[in-house]
């Protein structure tokens, strides 16, 4: 075994990146655990979070590429949370891609005010957890 390498290390190929690190913030666990292994499967690093307010705390670490944020989850909602990552006075150094994922119908102008500070706006239903991963293959 090479004495450089730590015990439990990941080891990337020469040339390849890093998985991207997606933070799922979604209060319905059997969702968030399916999405969670489809991500997995699909190479990325991923971590649910049932609570909206450890959500937003994860979020503002600034330690993830890709925020999955469903709108109805408790203690904060998805709309506040969506708010303070957006705001620079809140989060300064925010650099992930935020993708709405919800099921609840929204007003025409309410759902465009909320994809204008999104970087995405999925509706669960209608996707797969396999095209939830195809969708975000597609994010750079």
């Amino acid at each position: 075994m090479d004495p450089s390498i730590e015990p439990g290390q990941t080891i990337q190929p020469a040339g390849s990146k890093p998985p991207k690190k997606v933070l799922c913030i979604e209060d319905e666990r059997f969702i968030g655990e399916l999405y969670q292994r489809a991500l997995k499967k699909g190479g990325y690093d991923t971590t649910l979070e049932v609570d909206g307010a450890k959500g937003l705390e994860l979020a503002q670490s600034d330690k993830f590429d890709i925020i999955l944020l469903d709108l109805m989850i408790p203690n904060v909602t998805g709309i506040e949370i969506l708010r303070t990552l957006r705001d620079p006075s809140k989060t300064p150094h925010f650099k992930g891609k935020i993708i709405i994922t919800t099921n609840l119908e929204q007003r025409d102008d309410v759902r465009q005010d909320i994809e204008k500070q999104a970087d995405g706006y999925i509706v669960k239903a209608e996707l797969t957890p396999n095209e939830l991963v195809e969708f975000l293959d597609k994010i750079n």
